[in-house]
């Protein structure tokens, strides 16, 4: 599907450009990444060391500045790599007034260049793209090669949660976890009659209960 194109992106970007870290990406190949770091500093960006939660593919923000919010103590880092996307997400931080978010327009593929190993306490995917044809199983966020990713930044007592409305992903990323080193926890396959506690709606989710469809969720653990 095309996104449609977001009126005056530019200026948009520029007026949120103190919640957007600049970075920029060497020449190489993507298989040989492990050459290359540029680590942020997180302590100075965010001007603490509170614990670092990270949302891959944070869309429109719902989920990143609402979690923002009822944390203060903890630093949130959401990234997308649709432009036009993200841009609205900085702006929903804007208005709320959050100080402890900032947001990333980047692949997944990119973060290990940086974001230090074990730095990040929490990783939420929250309705990422199911690519549900097989040939594109690959680009699945749950997908071995980014729970390799995931294994290198999380901390040691680390986890990652994963919602989703897409039967087909939920259940490609359950086998995922199970044969890469993950445990997992809390599975759901109806979140909203569940009797899970704080759970923050997306926008994504909210469509999509409306229409009375499942919401799947789970929790996985790197097996240490």
């Amino acid at each position: 599907m095309r996104l449609r194109k977001t009126k005056n992106l530019e200026k948009r970007r520029e007026s949120c450009s103190e919640l957007r870290l600049p970075y920029t990406l060497p020449t190489f190949k993507l298989n040989e990444i492990k050459d290359y770091r540029q680590y942020f500093d997180l302590e100075e960006i965010f001007g603490n060391p509170n614990p670092l939660v990270l949302e891959i593919g944070c869309g429109k923000g719902q989920f990143a500045c609402t979690y923002a919010e009822r944390n203060p103590d903890k630093n949130v880092l959401a990234v997308e790599c649709e432009a036009g996307v993200l841009v609205k997400a900085c702006e929903k931080a804007q208005n709320m007034g959050l100080s402890n978010i900032r947001f990333l327009e980047m692949k997944a593929e990119y973060l290990p260049i940086f974001l230090k190993p074990q730095s990040v306490s929490e990783i939420y995917l929250n309705f990422s793209t199911p690519f549900p044809k097989k040939t594109y199983e690959k680009h699945r966020l749950t997908h071995k090669s980014f729970l390799e990713i995931y294994k290198t930044l999380l901390c040691s007592d680390g986890f990652i949660a994963q919602k989703t409305d897409n039967q087909g992903l939920f259940e490609f990323s359950l086998e995922s976890f199970s044969q890469n080193g993950f445990a997992l926890y809390n599975i759901s396959l109806d979140l909203h009659k569940s009797d899970f506690e704080g759970n923050i709606v997306t926008e994504y989710e909210q469509k999509f209960a409306e229409q009375g469809m499942p919401i799947y969720r789970l929790e996985a653990r790197p097996i240490l």
